[in-house]
């Protein structure tokens, strides 16, 4: 038996699957993991996050700002400052992404033995 919720989660207008494929975008986890310690700021976030361009980084801030995850701070000074950090909504995701991590750690290797084997293989724990 699953533990997973049942019911409207899978329907297109759920608001909970909005959120499922809020979270599941590929770089959500490692942007909000990212403004976990608190405000940073945008040049700080893309060194924080290997891989992701400055664009990328963006888009996916403002579809957070968008959600009330995410909170972008403009401060009037010269030269202009921007701080993003996470709202108290954002910071609610916290704990499971750390839960996340923590099986993505233990179980790393074997997901990638899993995909180097192939599909059909016992490497994939069958």
């Amino acid at each position: 038996m699953s533990d997973l919720p049942s019911g409207d989660l899978f329907l297109a207008d759920c608001p909970a699957r909005l959120a499922v494929e809020l979270i599941a975008d590929k770089w959500t986890v490692v942007v909000l993991a990212g403004l976990s310690e608190g405000p940073v700021r945008h040049g700080e976030l893309v060194g924080l996050i290997g891989g992701i361009s400055r664009k990328v980084l963006t888009q996916t801030l403002r579809r957070l700002e968008t959600h009330g995850l995410v909170r972008r701070c403009a401060y009037a000074e010269a030269p202009p400052r921007v701080e993003y950090e996470l709202t108290p909504l954002g910071a609610t995701l916290i704990s499971p992404i750390h839960v996340l991590a923590e099986w993505a750690r233990e179980n790393g290797d074997a997901v990638l033995a899993a995909h180097e084997a192939g599909p059909g293989t016992a490497a994939h724990g069958d």
